[in-house]
């Protein structure tokens, strides 16, 4: 008699299921094969596609996450000590997708991108986890951005506004002060601390020297920031599934504050208002996208365009999608994102620039010939742009504020014309000593943000004129006391300004006034 194999697993299968069903079983699979933070496993038939799974090695239980779904076997990504994993070991499904801590536990930690603690604090017990990659919000969801975020930096305030939900890359070089653009803006939320518009900031370094990354932590430190950010690190010796969900975790544990807005009375453990605004820098994303193109080749996906591949647009966009101004039926929150992408040799027309480009709603550009001629921030005007624009201003900035970017732009034009070394009429001659002084007067030293209400006297001083008959090596020295002469002598002027926002008739001759008297009293 001819032995039908497929009748008898068809009943083995029956006999299995029927079993599993009396007792509680979760699917079981092995090793087969184990690379750079990569397994291959057979046995895992009904495993899903982002389902959270658990090594069993010698050395513990490991958590990974399945990638590929292939015919005999799964690919899937291990999250921790890749090198404990060895071909034989079991593994299990569990059934959920992968989740971390969220919550107000995580508020000045520094935490690994599965959310464990990395500093010398407790371990983290939040009691609320949070998935680490959902579907952005919908349309109907948001409401369009129209809020400021302060950067506390006067060229990008005054000219490339960041509004609260917008998305702005920050590109450049490496070495142009890309980071330190980011920690400004962190540094800058200080003043919103405790208040209705507090803002909670996540920073998240990617593929960053642990020493680095030391080193920011001790500046947001310093700066008294640490108390509203949170720090997510994947290091440059970390492996590259750790690199790849970095971001993801850093936005999730942000998203968690910016849905808090529809809990009224919701509050911190002081009593304070619970925050629903969030501000996350990805430091830097070209390293997630390296991350990924290994964790790709080595599960054997197709490499696309220039050895990546194609999906490596979806791994920024589902990221960056993300971000959003929640409408107000889902309380208003919302969440800004800062990515920050490295080029090489200024060249903003690869692959992965282009990609979050078109990605972002603008770009901060900043230039190696800037920086190393001393302009600092080296932010191009001509290339970095805001697609938010003056909606994301107070009224006053966005009054005064469109003759400055003009004025630049003339200044730029008019020094490659008078570098020929031609005569230069007095109107002309004018423009060049004005644009000379904006420039002077728009660099700012790293990690002191300026309150907009002191960006706003200052660039009013440079576009009206008030600066035109100061030396260029005063000018650093001019605007300081100025500034000073406003928290004194016209504090009256200074608060009026700072409450309102906006630049009256009435208020700007104040102003003007006020500039005379010191003007005519300065002896710089």
């Amino acid at each position: 008699m001819k032995i039908k194999t497929d009748e008898i697993v068809s009943v083995i299968k029956q006999e299995v299921e029927q079993f599993s069903s009396e007792l509680e079983i979760s699917e079981v699979g092995r090793v087969v094969e184990v690379g750079d933070g990569i397994a291959r496993i057979y046995g895992l038939s009904k495993a899903m596609a982002g389902e959270l799974i658990e090594f069993e090695t010698s050395e513990g239980a490991v958590m990974g996450q399945v990638m590929n779904l292939e015919e005999d076997t799964v690919g899937a990504v291990i999250y921790g000590n890749f090198l404990s994993v060895k071909e034989g070991d079991t593994v299990k499904a569990t059934g959920d997708l992968l989740s971390v801590p969220v919550g107000e536990g995580l508020l000045g930690r520094v935490v690994d991108p599965l959310g464990r603690a990395l500093d010398d604090g407790p371990a983290i017990n939040t009691n609320e986890s949070a998935l680490v990659d959902i579907i952005a919000p919908g349309i109907a969801a948001r409401q369009p951005v129209h809020e400021p975020l302060q950067t506390g930096i006067k060229a990008i305030d005054a000219m490339i506004p960041i509004g609260r939900g917008q998305r702005e890359l920050i590109i450049g070089d490496r070495k142009t002060g890309k980071t330190a653009v980011a920690i400004d803006a962190i540094i800058n939320q200080k003043q919103y601390w405790g208040t209705d518009d507090a803002v909670v900031c996540v920073y998240v370094a990617v593929g960053q020297k642990e020493s680095t990354v030391a080193g920011v932590v001790q500046t947001l430190k310093e700066a008294g920031a640490m108390d509203y950010t949170i720090v997510v690190i994947a290091g440059a010796s970390d492996p590259a599934p750790m690199q790849y969900i970095a971001p993801y975790t850093g936005c999730a544990m942000g998203e968690h504050f910016m849905w808090s807005g529809k809990e009224a009375g919701k509050t911190l453990s002081n009593g304070a208002k619970y925050p629903k605004h969030v501000l996350c820098v990805y430091d830097d994303l070209s390293k997630q996208a390296v991350a990924y193109r290994q964790l790709s080749l080595l599960l054997r996906r197709p490499p696309g365009r220039e050895a990546f591949p194609g999906d490596v647009f979806y791994l920024h966009s589902r990221l960056l999608e993300r971000a959003t101004k929640l409408s107000d039926e889902n309380g208003a929150g919302s969440l800004t994102a800062l990515p920050v992408i490295e080029t090489q040799e200024g060249d903003v027309s690869a692959y992965i620039p282009t990609n979050v480009i078109s990605i972002t709603d603008g770009q901060i550009y900043l230039e190696p010939e800037l920086f190393f001629s001393g302009v600092r921030p080296a932010i191009n005007v001509g290339i970095s742009v805001s697609r938010v624009g003056g909606a994301a201003q107070v009224k006053a900035m966005k009054k005064i504020a469109g003759s400055l970017r003009l004025d630049l732009a003339a200044y730029r034009e008019l020094e490659a014309f008078a570098q020929l070394g031609t005569d230069l009429d007095k109107a002309t001659q004018a423009q060049l000593d004005r644009g000379a002084r904006m420039v002077e007067l728009l660099k700012q030293p790293q990690y002191v943000p300026q309150h907009v209400t002191d960006q706003i006297i200052s660039i009013y001083a440079g576009t009206k004129g008030f600066l035109d008959t100061v030396a260029l090596d005063k000018v650093k020295e001019f605007e300081k006391a100025m500034l000073e002469y406003f928290q004194t002598s016209a504090k009256g002027v200074w608060d009026e300004l700072n409450e309102t926002k906006a630049l009256s008739d009435d208020l700007e001759k104040k102003v003007v006034d006020a500039l005379n008297n010191f003007k005519a009293g300065w002896n710089g």
